[in-house]
């Protein structure tokens, strides 16, 4: 049989490229500043009618609490006594950032040394038209109960999904969570998610003076707003680029598979003769530890600039936070930090944009470990354990709302996909192999339950 699922998911294979294309094509940023609302309304409508094509005959839109839509549906089994498994993805997608920076056009998927490249081909385009791959490779051969969720605004972190689900739990309670956010450790190279990195996202706001001042008449003694700024942002990292928050420990260290650096370089890009951060290994860093992004600062550009002391500036931080280790009370340590490092008594004011808890997932359940044989019959290696740095605060609330019920990441972006960044593309072998794994682990968790 699992020849059989093999063979025929690879047949569909050049279908789903044309899929891909169509989806990929739909600018679904959900952010009405950027794009118009009706692409996301396209994107949703487009995988209602996918899932029921494959057996989902009342997949419908749910509006959520956050005015997007998700895609709710079901698919039961002639056995009253299966056991229930629901299928999580996303329909949104990051925006495009600089589109000069991309060797392909953004919303047009196309091949590129074996890849296919295009925004959310991967982050998490991909992973639907996985989940498709896979019932169709089933066929009528699904000896579970199936639910069903794309959301429509899980890039933004707007929490309406997260709503949803606190406000009527019972529409997507189940045995099982397969949350397809995540990805390999590389290509070919099978690994299920069990951690995930919280976040704090909070900007900083230094203020000096009322306004401009000529730089020459009054440098000096009056106190440079930016450069404040700059002072606050350097304690948040030691020489040799350790985070350092006051009150957080930066000294964890991960108890997985590690991840090479030489490899890490490579998947990250950095530049020959450049330092890796830290003074942990790259998994340290990565999963265990603290770390403070600075996403952007508001001051005054180059180009246009003038001779004059700045009154006032801000910064966008982004701190992730590991498992063990609470997002609030990181947060928390975070405003502190910032306050008692303003030199000179400036003023500086702290605005919270959001707050995502940590997860970590178990790995003892009989789901699990069916998983990671459906893995190995996939992809022919044993996989591996992963963390992510990313962050999923629904997996939370899903552990909170179903606390029986296991929870899986996986999916099809590993490092090469660039997600989030310009060029995003995957591996169709990715799409392929992960959908077999997929359908042989339906297949055996039913028969086995």
């Amino acid at each position: 049989m699992t020849e059989q699922i093999r063979d025929r998911i690879r047949a569909m294979m050049p279908a789903v490229r044309d899929e891909l294309a169509e989806l990929v094509a739909i600018r679904s940023v959900a952010d009405p500043r950027q794009f118009p609302p009706e692409e996301c309304a396209k994107a949703a409508e487009w995988v209602r009618a996918r899932f029921a094509e494959v057996g989902f005959a009342d997949a419908r839109l749910v509006r959520t609490p956050d005015g997007s839509d998700a895609v709710v549906g079901t698919r039961s089994t002639s056995d009253p006594d299966a056991p229930t498994v629901l299928l999580y993805a996303h329909y949104d997608v990051q925006p495009p950032l600089d589109e000069s920076a991309w060797r392909t056009p953004p919303f047009e998927l196309t091949d590129v040394d074996g890849r296919w490249a295009g925004r959310g081909a991967a982050d998490c385009k991909g992973n639907i038209l996985m989940h498709l791959l896979a019932l169709r490779g089933l066929g009528d051969d699904v000896p579970v109960n199936l639910k069903l969720v794309v959301e429509g605004s899980e890039e933004q972190g707007t929490g309406g999904l997260e709503r949803f689900v606190e406000a009527s739990p019972e529409v997507l309670a189940a045995d099982v969570i397969l949350v397809c956010d995540t990805g390999n450790a590389a290509v070919g190279r099978p690994a299920a998610t069990i951690s995930l990195r919280g976040f704090a996202n909070v900007v900083v706001h230094v203020e000096s003076l009322k306004s401009e001042i000529h730089s020459g008449m009054f440098g000096g003694p009056a106190p440079d707003a930016l450069a404040a700024l700059v002072a606050i942002l350097a304690s948040l990292r030691t020489g040799d680029g350790n985070t350092v928050v006051e009150g957080l420990d930066s000294a964890q260290t991960w108890p997985g598979a590690p991840y090479d650096a030489q490899q890490f370089r490579a998947d990250a890009g950095v530049l020959e003769g450049v330092d890796l951060l830290g003074n942990g290994s790259v998994a340290d860093e990565l999963w265990a530890r603290p770390a403070l992004t600075i996403l952007g600062i508001d001051c005054p550009p180059v180009v246009g600039s003038t001779a004059s002391i700045v009154p006032r500036a801000s910064a966008r931080l982004n701190l992730r936070v590991p498992p063990g280790m609470g997002a609030r009370d990181a947060h928390d340590a975070l405003v502190s930090h910032l306050r008692g490092q303003a030199p000179w008594n400036v003023q500086v004011d702290v605005e919270t944009e959001a707050i995502g808890e940590p997860f970590r997932a178990a790995t003892d359940g009989p789901a699990y470990r069916i998983f990671s044989d459906s893995l190995k019959a996939a992809y022919g290696v044993e996989p591996t354990t992963l963390g992510q740095g990313g962050s999923i605060p629904l997996c939370n609330v899903f552990a909170d709302a179903y606390p029986g019920a296991e929870i899986i990441l996986m999916g099809v972006e590993e490092p090469l996909a660039l997600i989030h960044a310009p060029n995003e593309s995957v591996d169709p072998s990715e799409i392929e192999k992960l959908a077999v794994a997929e359908a042989l682990f339906l297949r055996a968790y039913g028969k086995s339950s």
